[in-house]
C-alpha cells in the first residue's frame, strides 16, 4: 500500500519512554511540540491511510483523523490514577451515525511497549445487547462460520470477551445459541512487536487486520442500523 506514511520517528518513542517516567504538566509542557510533530501528526497521516483502505470495503466507517484519534489527555475525575496523559495514541473507526464503543468499530493504539490492534463491540448498553443477541439468536450458524474463518483467527486469534455465567433472561440453556448469547463483549483483540511502529510496515499490519475484522463488525452492526424507509409501503 503506497501512501506518505513511512512510521512513527524514532523520536515518538522517546516521548513516549520519557512520559512513563515523567508523567506530569511540568514535563510534558516544554515538550508539547514534540507530541504534536512526533505523535499526533503521524498519527493523522496513519489514519488518513487507513481511511483511503476503509473506503474499498467498509466506506461508512471512514473517520475524520480528528474525531478517530483519541484525546490524548486522561479523565481523572473517577479514577485513582490521577496522571493527566495517557501512556500510548489511539484511534477508533465507527459506523457512521453511530456512538462510538456503543457500535461495533476499528480500533488500533501505539506505544513504545506495544501496538495493539482490535475490533468489536466494548461497551454495549442494555438496549444494545439485547438487539444484538437477538440477531445472534437467529443467525449464529452465519456469526460461527465468520468468526470461525482461518483468516481472521490467524491474524486476531479468539473471540475474547465478558461472559455471563448462564445464559441471559429470554433465552434457555438449550438454545443453539446458548454460548455466544452469554458474552457480553465481542472482541478480537491482538498485541504485535511495538518495532513496528517506527516502519511503514505498521499500515499494512493493521490495514489487513482491519480487513479481516469486516464482516465480524458489520454482523454485531446489524441489528443496530436504524430500519430502512419502505418507499412501497
Amino acid at each position: 500500500m503506497k501512501t506518505g506514511f513511512a512510521g512513527f520517528p524514532p523520536e515518538a518513542m522517546t516521548f513516549f519512554r520519557g512520559l512513563r517516567r515523567h508523567n506530569d504538566r511540568e514535563w510534558f509542557l516544554p515538550r508539547k511540540q514534540v507530541f504534536l510533530e512526533k505523535v499526533r501528526a503521524p498519527m493523522e497521516a496513519l489514519v488518513t491511510a487507513l481511511n483511503a483502505d476503509l473506503i474499498r470495503y467498509a466506506p461508512e466507517y471512514v473517520t475524520d483523523p480528528d474525531k478517530a484519534i483519541y484525546r490524548f489527555y486522561r479523565d481523572t475525575r473517577f479514577s485513582d490514577d490521577k496522571t493527566p496523559y495517557k501512556d500510548h495514541i489511539a484511534a477508533i473507526f465507527t459506523r457512521r451515525g453511530m456512538t462510538k464503543h456503543r457500535a461495533a468499530g476499528y480500533y488500533f493504539a501505539v506505544s513504545d511497549r506495544e501496538v495493539e490492534v482490535a475490533g468489536g463491540l466494548y461497551l454495549p448498553q442494555t438496549e444494545e445487547l439485547r438487539a444484538i443477541r437477538q440477531h445472534m439468536a437467529q443467525h449464529h450458524e452465519e456469526f460461527r462460520r465468520i468468526v470461525a474463518a482461518r483468516k481472521l483467527r490467524n491474524l486476531m486469534g479468539e473471540l475474547e470477551g465478558d461472559r455471563l455465567a448462564r445464559a441471559p433472561k429470554g433465552f434457555g440453556p438449550e438454545h443453539p445459541a446458548a454460548d455466544l448469547l452469554k458474552y457480553k463483549q465481542f472482541l478480537f483483540y491482538r498485541i504485535l512487536d511495538p518495532s513496528l511502529a517506527t516502519t511503514p510496515r505498521l499500515l499494512d499490519e493493521v490495514a489487513t487486520r482491519f480487513r479481516v475484522l469486516a464482516p465480524f463488525i458489520e454482523f454485531l452492526n446489524r441489528p443496530l442500523l436504524p430500519p430502512r424507509n419502505d418507499p412501497w409501503k
